[in-house]
């Protein structure tokens, strides 16, 4: 497992938009671009099992969103799931990327969805950047399928703001145990990793706003799902049917709106597969691009 520290000294900050940024590249340049997209409350820490096996193929690219892991997290942001993605736009631009893919989770599905729709629709310059694929893993694709849990529901009420402030890691490891599968649980490094990223930069006190993702899809609900109905790219699924969040449910509701729908249900693992099981995840998603022109 490559340790937080270590992940840290392999990336470096950026200034996007006035906040600093944690990002991290790795591969061969002249390689295809593949771009991490990570979930809440995490951060690109998450894709560390699967980091090396993928810059062997491709020209990997990531970032801690704003609010998240590394990056700053400022109280008075609004986080906006538009807003993140401008940051990737902007960070894209910066590296001079034009054309790429996408492997994302949990919140990064829906910044994905958000980035896709903007292609679909036309409303983002197709003559810089182009998204040529997208792999979602474990998310809310569809509001009417994600579940919450309880944390999550009390994050997004009024007492938002105070139920954060009693958040400690004995809390966090619980709900992590809830999320993953039973036969793949969270190790002490990978609770103890994801806990230091949460409340570095005094991340606690900003979960009750970023958790606001959850609304944003129900008010976006009919761009976000129709940018994967609509899209002409290759577009596949591979998540955890275990995950009570977004698991066989989220799963069956995908096969049933999305033709000709490429999915890989991994039966044994729950929310964070790319965690739980990064050679199985690593090989389904090598499989789906071996496929992809």
């Amino acid at each position: 497992m490559i340790t937080l520290n270590e992940w840290q000294q392999q990336g470096q900050f950026v200034f996007i938009d006035g906040q600093k940024i944690f990002t991290r590249q790795g591969g061969d340049k002249n390689a295809p671009v593949l771009l991490l997209i990570h979930g809440f409350p995490s951060a690109s820490w998450d894709w560390e099992g699967m980091w090396k096996k993928l810059t062997e193929h491709y020209y990997v690219v990531t970032l801690d969103m704003l609010g998240f892991g590394l990056s700053d997290k400022p109280k008075d942001a609004r986080y906006l799931i538009s807003e993140q993605a401008d940051i990737f736009e902007t960070f894209l631009q910066n590296l001079g990327i034009h054309d790429y893919h996408i492997l994302a989770h949990d919140y990064g599905d829906t910044v994905a969805q958000e980035l896709l729709a903007r292609q679909v629709s036309g409303s983002s310059d197709n003559s810089k950047r182009r998204i040529d694929s997208v792999c979602f893993l474990n998310g809310g694709l569809f509001p009417e399928t994600h579940k919450p849990i309880l944390i999550q529901k009390l994050l997004l009420s009024p007492l938002g703001p105070l139920v954060s402030k009693f958040i400690n890691k004995q809390k966090f490891a619980d709900n992590l145990q809830q999320i993953f599968g039973p036969a793949t649980p969270p190790t002490p490094e990978v609770i103890e990793t994801l806990w230091q990223l949460l409340t570095h930069n005094n991340g606690l006190a900003v979960m009750h706003k970023l958790i606001n993702y959850i609304p944003q899809r129900q008010q976006y609900r009919e761009r976000w799902v129709d940018a994967i109905i609509n899209s002409s790219i290759p577009i596949k699924l591979v998540a955890g049917a275990k995950d009570p969040i977004s698991g066989k449910h989220m799963i069956q509701r995908y096969r049933e709106l999305i033709p000709n729908a490429n999915v890989a249900e991994m039966s044994a693992l729950g929310h964070y597969p790319q965690i739980e099981d990064a050679d199985a995840v690593t090989a389904e998603y090598l499989s789906f691009r071996s496929n992809v022109n």
